[in-house]
């Protein structure tokens, strides 16, 4: 039996080389035991390291893909899921085109729903201004995502606020840009973070684009699942915002229709007139 113990930051590189090294000793499922993040795979390990890498290994470019994504999943068993599929690979490699099967189907649900968690963290985290002066802006942000997405997603920050130092705080990692370098660090309760100006102007462009008559409530929380709403600042307006909408559209309709202008008044009696022309 090979306890293969990985770590909560750099969980995929991780993975992807104990995998090559299990798969190109011909380690079976059966024989290994994935152990992420408690430490408990040191204390229950045995002293047979992990096999040299060996460079027979081979797998389809789809499946390396997958994988780079589900091993963020917070399924406990994805590791032995992704490596159960490697080792089927061997002898079917036709398997990642094969829509029926469910091992495959059960993955790309993973696969899906991490990226539907990034989705999430982009449009969702807030950052609050830590007002220390300075050169570089410097800000911070507390988030809580339902899958480990903080490592594969950082980088997208880093891009966009590339002009200011900040921090994403999750429960589980941590990852802070300093300086344009990037790092990764465990994860850490919520932080006292200081009031923002700035969160006042976004509820205030919240209200005004919101439209009382276009108010879907499943489609919305499905956009904005409610989770995320106690680290929204904008979230506290929206009770008020759904109870007020329907005696806002019903004023709407009470004010009735506005007067055409003249030109478009001319318009109408032209193509009137060319209908009821012979």
């Amino acid at each position: 039996m090979y306890t293969v113990p990985l770590p909560i930051i750099g969980t995929d590189m991780a993975w992807r080389d104990a995998a090559k090294r299990l798969i190109g000793a011909g380690v079976r499922p059966a024989d290994i035991l994935w152990d992420y993040g408690t430490g408990m795979g040191e204390l229950f390990a045995t002293a047979t390291p992990l096999p040299p890498p060996s460079r027979k290994v081979k797998a389809p470019k789809s499946f390396v893909q997958m994988a780079d994504v589900v091993v963020w999943h917070k399924d406990p068993q994805r590791f032995a899921r992704l490596y159960d599929l490697l080792w089927r690979l061997r002898h079917q490699p036709g398997v990642m085109q094969d829509r029926a099967d469910p091992e495959l189907a059960k993955l790309r649900q993973m696969e899906k729903a991490v990226r539907r968690c990034q989705h999430k963290m982009k449009a969702f985290v807030r950052f609050r201004d830590l007002r220390q002066g300075g050169d570089r802006r410097s800000f911070a942000a507390w988030f809580e995502p339902t899958h480990h997405t903080v490592e594969p997603t950082a980088p997208f920050f880093a891009r966009r606020f590339a002009d200011m130092d900040w921090m994403i705080a999750t429960p589980d990692v941590s990852a802070q840009f300093v300086d344009g370098n990037l790092s990764f660090h465990p994860g850490q309760p919520k932080p006292d973070l200081p009031e923002d100006a700035a969160e006042a102007l976004w509820g205030t462009y919240f209200c005004n684009i919101f439209n009382p008559a276009r108010v879907k409530i499943q489609a919305m929380t499905s956009e904005m699942p409610k989770k995320y709403w106690k680290n929204l600042p904008e979230a506290q307006y929206i009770h008020d915002l759904i109870a007020g909408a329907e005696a806002k559209v019903r004023k709407m309709q009470e004010a009735g229709p506005t007067i055409p202008p003249e030109r478009v008044q001319k318009i109408k009696d032209q193509l009137r007139k060319r209908q009821n022309d012979p």
